[in-house]
């Protein structure tokens, strides 16, 4: 879903970066070894792609979630707010980099059951979390919990929820193209 707005105002790429913009952009070329169009447009407003990245970052490092898990929180937020290039890009994350089984991946992107108990619940509070704004019920908690999860990750999937409507919104309102890493996973949400 991108919105029917389209930004008017162009990427800030590595040759036409301002002074906040640039340093950013570099940092991601030197660590991806490209920039995503996505950081291209965030970079519009350098506050967004700094908040982001550090966001991402602390989510990536210090969640307590695996690399697995979190793939499934951000597919399940992005597939909820329907952004073609976070689902794209986090598919291929979760296959190639995250180890995502491939059973959990497509039963994500076509948003049908989720073959493992503990991936599903967590799949199913992300929605919980999403869908209530952040104010689940004590049994949406508890059923989290008992999917052995600690409540410490509560918050972190609020984190989550931050660093996703970023760059969702971001996407919907920039309309990137998908980068040629992430297009043999290309998604779009079902009509």
């Amino acid at each position: 879903m991108s919105a029917d707005y389209q930004m008017q105002l162009p990427p800030q790429t590595l040759d036409n970066a301002d002074a906040k913009a640039k340093p950013l952009l570099e940092q991601a070329n030197a660590k991806l070894g490209f920039v995503p169009n996505m950081y291209e447009g965030m970079a519009k407003a350098p506050g967004v792609l700094d908040t982001y990245l550090h966001g991402y970052e602390l989510f990536r490092e210090d969640s307590g979630f695996t690399p697995p898990e979190q793939e499934v929180v951000f597919l399940t937020i992005s597939r909820l707010n329907g952004c073609s290039y976070c689902m794209s890009a986090h598919s291929m994350l979760g296959e190639k980099m995250s180890q995502v089984p491939a059973e959990v991946l497509e039963a994500i992107r076509n948003d049908q059951p989720i073959p493992d108990e503990r991936l599903a619940a967590l799949a199913k509070f992300t929605k919980v979390m999403f869908e209530s704004r952040g104010k689940p019920t004590p049994s949406d908690v508890e059923a989290f919990l008992d999917a052995g999860f600690e409540e410490q990750l509560v918050l972190q999937i609020v984190l989550a929820l931050a660093v996703k409507t970023l760059s969702n919104y971001s996407n919907h309102i920039n309309h990137p193209e998908v980068d040629e890493a992430f297009a043999g996973h290309a998604w779009k949400p079902a009509e």
